[in-house]
């Protein structure tokens, strides 16, 4: 999905917490004072295909690892953030504002 939209296009990744398990399920599982395990639902859509996994607690690490490599590579088409240049104050300019700022006081 990445690569058809490389020149092209965007892909939007969601990631919603889940437990997959209905409102009913959930409510039984904690009146009977079980613990309910929740999984990370993951979405993608380049606008025309939608894709979509579930993934565990015990996998969430080595997901995210993997998931973090393909991002890296497919962002070489982002443009660079352009920044304004910002001058250091000379040292005589610093002299000059700390002097201003500090007047005494009359009496």
């Amino acid at each position: 999905m990445f690569e058809k939209s490389k020149e092209k296009g965007s892909v939007w990744v969601t990631l919603k917490r889940s437990s997959l398990k209905s409102k009913l399920q959930k409510r039984k599982l904690s009146a009977a004072g079980e613990s309910i395990e929740y999984r990370c639902l993951i979405r993608a859509t380049d606008a025309k295909k939608t894709i979509s996994t579930s993934v565990g607690a015990k996998d969430h690490l080595r997901f995210q690892a993997s998931y973090a490599t393909i991002l890296k590579a497919h962002m070489t088409a982002l443009k660079k953030r352009e920044r304004k240049d910002r001058k250091k104050p000379t040292e005589a300019e610093k002299k000059e504002s700390t002097s201003t700022s500090t007047k005494p006081k009359k009496l």
